[in-house]
């Protein structure tokens, strides 16, 4: 068999069949293709250990279909130009496929990898497949990159309207595989955890990889699409679509999301402005993508500069009682125990428990954003800080700058019976509805009756809400025109 005949198809954030532009693109070259993914310990960005744990299932997945269909996925670690060079050397591959990436480290790695085989006489395929659009593909009327989301997504929504997103591409039919090459086996990834497995949790919760996506998808579409715009802020509610964690590993595309949300409009299964809200939310992730591959300090640094020397607190403790969902008010515990015991963690509550670490407790927004890194089974670079600097009110958006989550109007407006607290604060469970977003405001008796013992069996606050929001404010005063938006 001649070199020119064989080809490497180089898997990343993107573990599926279905939709993925650099598999059909070597299906359709007629080389004898080759599917590897490289754990490479020097990459940018490594994952956390939640999703240490998705990848390898989604891996899992991965491999199983493709031995499906004859073929083999090589497992190999090792610095990625020099895997290469040995899968290369061992298949006589003249040709690599890969879908593209977009944070600025991976950009650059991407860029000297492809110039680097380009001069050894290999062609490198690259392909989009991650985002809607491609991060370069709407700039506002004087050709800058948007810093603000409401016009970046009028923008995308013109674009998606005049060129389109295209058609979902279906498994290639006739893909030839090259004969199998040697391969570590997926323990010696060493991706999950052992003692203590602290992810024993999720399983019964999550079907990582491609089936999993399109079973997710289809019972969000069945079970929570209808009411979705104003269902998505209850946590107890079957309104979210939970595909996120699909999403970051590439199970599933954006474009397969899309065509399915035109479909289920098309049907009657979800209301227009159910679809339009649930687009908006896929456009927010590209949207982070977007500010992160035009600013490349974004990840870890305020994207206002007026920011960049707030003085943040450093409390390990406080920092600790966070984490550990033990800060005293329900709503805010219940959202860190659901992300410890789940991987995951609704997004109204998300923006709860970010606001009360960096209002309340004026931590670090970076503390916070290195917590959901580590234990979100979704979490992703760019979204992650997007998030966090929206929440911390120096991100992109103009307004607003900063807001002041009130963690019991927040539990008694979105969890009104108290479901989600009671699911993951069974402590505090007995608690009348009426006392259950303020334990400490219940009388002796209804407590007793309840058997809670505060700073016993379920902590007191860790800091008075009124106190801390004026110290907030008091902070924020010092800043250049500072907004306050409290809800």
């Amino acid at each position: 068999m001649s070199a020119k005949e064989t080809a490497l198809l180089l898997f990343r954030d993107d573990l599926r069949l279905l939709d993925h532009p650099a598999l059909t693109a070597a299906a359709q070259s007629g080389h004898c293709l080759t599917c590897a993914f490289i754990l490479d310990p020097d990459a940018p960005y490594a994952p956390g250990g939640a999703r240490r744990w998705w990848l390898h299932h989604a891996l899992d997945s991965l491999a199983k279909q493709l031995a499906d269909l004859g073929g083999q996925l090589v497992l190999r670690t090792g610095a990625t130009a020099d895997v290469l060079a040995d899968l290369r050397k061992e298949t006589g591959a003249t040709h690599i496929y890969w879908c593209r990436r977009y944070t600025p480290d991976e950009v650059a790695a991407d860029t000297a990898l492809k110039a680097d085989l380009t001069a050894q006489g290999c062609t490198v395929h690259s392909h989009p497949g991650r985002y809607l659009l491609e991060p370069w593909r709407v700039t506002t009327k004087s050709g800058t990159p948007f810093k603000v989301f409401s016009p970046f997504w009028r923008a995308c929504r013109e674009e998606i309207r005049t060129a389109g997103l295209g058609d979902p591409l279906p498994v290639p039919k006739d893909i030839t595989f090259a004969d199998e090459v040697a391969s570590v086996s997926l323990d010696e990834f060493d991706l999950l955890p052992k003692a203590p497995n602290w992810a024993e949790g999720f399983t019964p919760l999550w079907q990582p990889g491609e089936e999993g996506a399109l079973d997710r998808l289809d019972a969000f579409l069945e079970e929570g699409a209808q009411g979705y715009a104003k269902g998505r802020d209850f946590p107890a509610e079957p309104h979210t679509s939970r595909l996120s964690p699909f999403l970051q590993s590439g199970n599933i595309s954006p474009r397969q999301i899309w065509a399915a949300l035109d479909r289920a409009e098309h049907l009657g299964q979800m209301l227009g402005r159910d679809a339009e809200k649930f687009r908006a939310e896929l456009g927010w992730r590209d949207f982070a993508a977007y500010l992160l591959f035009h600013n490349r300090d974004f990840e870890d640094t305020e994207f206002q500069p007026k920011f960049r020397d707030f003085p943040w607190r450093y409390d390990t403790n406080d920092l600790n009682v966070w984490q550990k969902g033990q800060t005293g008010y329900p709503i805010v515990d219940a959202g860190m125990r659901e992300l410890w015991q789940t991987g995951y963690m609704h997004n109204r509550v998300r923006m709860v428990v970010a606001s009360f670490l960096v209002k309340h407790l004026r931590i670090d927004w970076r503390a916070g954003r290195d917590w959901f890194w580590d234990t979100l089974v979704d979490g992703d670079l760019a979204s992650n800080a997007a998030s966090w600097q929206w929440v911390a009110g120096c991100g992109a958006d103009a307004a607003p700058y900063f807001r002041v989550f009130n963690p019991m109007t927040q539990a008694e407006k979105f969890d009104p019976d108290g479901a989600y607290i009671r699911q993951y604060v069974p402590e505090i469970a007995s608690l009348p509805d009426k006392f259950l977003a303020t334990p400490w405001t219940a009388p002796a008796e209804v407590l007793a009756d309840a058997g809670v013992v505060l700073g016993r069996t379920y902590p007191q606050p860790i800091v008075d809400h009124a106190t801390a929001r004026n110290a907030a404010l008091e902070v924020f005063k010092s800043l250049s025109n500072p907004s306050t938006d409290t809800d």
